[in-house]
């Protein structure tokens, strides 16, 4: 970097952080977060979510909001690593692997990326499929066209990206809402889901897990670092510790809203399905039911977030995998081209005539087998006084993310276990 350039770069922070007061002086920090929440209402949440209200209830409501306290955590230290570091996760652990592991992490984490737009691709297709009526396939080429016009607000610059994954996030929000309004569940009845731990039987304990491994996503711990190590560079300690008060607030924001939405799946199948005797594991019964049971727009409203959900997140998928790439091995594809990849393996199993919704739950375990290698490294380097500085987790911070990567992990080996056992 010339002087031209740290000039430039200094009064750009001393303008973000010593500029206007009040709500105004977090828009700069806005963003990002959202970008990586995106994540945690993808397509398999809408099946995980589904399928644990309908079939118990809001008896599993407590594993939402407990879901979402460790992402805001696991989150939080991903912000952070990208502000004290100038660089993302997958950039760090390729610094302080060896080569060998350095590869061996890349190439799980395109296995994860795969599984990621396995499930937000078909979740697509399958929102036009529920909406119009066109065929699975054609549908699928339908979201592939959809997709690309996202990935083409990422080329005009970050805050039309986030403009875009904004809106559509909030128009998920707007028809969750509405499906609140039309199901009228039983507050009571949230409360003690919401605030009263318990399984019951084995089942339970599975889709516990599976909606945990829906939630905590590995492809969002890489891309949140990224989208941080460069937005606002501190000089100082002071200024990093700063930033990250900032960015914290839009974490919070951000895990806040994807919280709300999950717990509104789950409460909306409680309130229709469950309490009318119905089991819904499949997306396409869901649609079915809500047109049946409310009305042609409650059903239109869900075909609606599912797509926009999953055209959304395929597009943070994509940007997930080029900074995988280009951290861990140095090198990097067009986007487009990574698009172009990463859409014939979800077409190809479309045309097959597989259950998509199978399909979503098979992505979903492969997603909860790479949690823990994104999860481990970013513990390790965040707990690192030499790699963070004044930034490092505090103890507190420190044992509550092992406790946290230990309940991820023993889960995932459960889920994984269940599945091929």
């Amino acid at each position: 970097m010339n002087k031209l350039e740290r000039s430039k770069q200094a009064s750009h922070v001393d303008s973000v952080l010593n500029g206007p007061k009040g709500i105004k002086k977090f828009l700069p920090f806005l963003g990002p977060a959202f970008i990586a929440a995106i994540a945690y209402i993808d397509p398999g949440n809408f099946a995980t979510n589904i399928a644990a209200g309908s079939q118990y209830g809001y008896l599993l409501l407590w594993v939402i909001l407990f879901s979402n306290i460790m992402a805001l955590i696991i989150q939080s230290l991903s912000a952070k690593l990208g502000i004290a570091t100038g660089k993302n996760l997958a950039e760090v652990a390729r610094e302080e692997f060896p080569k060998p592991v350095s590869i061996g992490l890349w190439i799980q984490g395109e296995l994860v990326i795969i599984a990621t737009d396995l499930a937000e691709f078909i979740g697509a297709a399958l929102g036009i499929y529920l909406l119009f009526g066109i065929p699975m396939l054609e549908s699928s080429i339908i979201a592939a066209i959809g997709s690309f016009a996202i990935l083409e607000l990422q080329r005009r610059g970050y805050r039309s990206l986030e403009a875009g994954i904004t809106a559509m996030l909030f128009i998920v929000v707007l028809s969750f809402i509405a499906q609140m309004f039309f199901a009228k569940p039983d507050l009571q009845s949230v409360m003690h889901g919401l605030f009263t731990p318990q399984f019951k039987g084995t089942d339970s304990v599975l889709l516990a897990a599976g909606i945990l491994g829906a939630t905590v996503m590995p492809h969002a711990i890489y891309l949140h670092s990224a989208l941080t190590q460069k937005r606002i560079v501190g000089r100082t300690d002071q200024e990093k510790k700063m930033i990250f008060r900032f960015e914290f607030f839009d974490i919070l924001i951000a895990m806040l809203i994807a919280g709300f939405i999950n717990a509104a799946m789950l409460i909306v199948a409680s309130a229709l399905f469950h309490a009318n005797g119905f089991v819904v594991n499949d997306l396409d019964v869901a649609f079915t039911h809500f047109e049946q049971l409310v009305s042609p727009l409650s059903a239109i409203l869900f075909g609606l977030g599912l797509l926009i959900a999953g055209l959304s997140s395929s597009s943070v998928g994509t940007m997930s995998g080029d900074v995988i790439m280009q951290g861990f091995i140095n090198f990097r594809i067009p986007i487009y081209v990574r698009r172009l990849i990463t859409i014939i393996p979800p077409i190809i199993i479309i045309a097959s005539g597989v259950n998509p919704t199978s399909a979503l739950v098979l992505s979903q375990v492969i997603l909860s087998f790479g949690i823990g290698f994104a999860l481990i490294p970013l513990i390790m380097f965040t707990s690192s006084k030499r790699i963070m500085g004044s930034l490092r987790n505090t103890r507190i911070i420190t044992v509550l993310s092992w406790i946290i990567a230990t309940v991820i992990v023993l889960l995932n080996l459960f889920l994984l276990y269940d599945t091929f056992f």
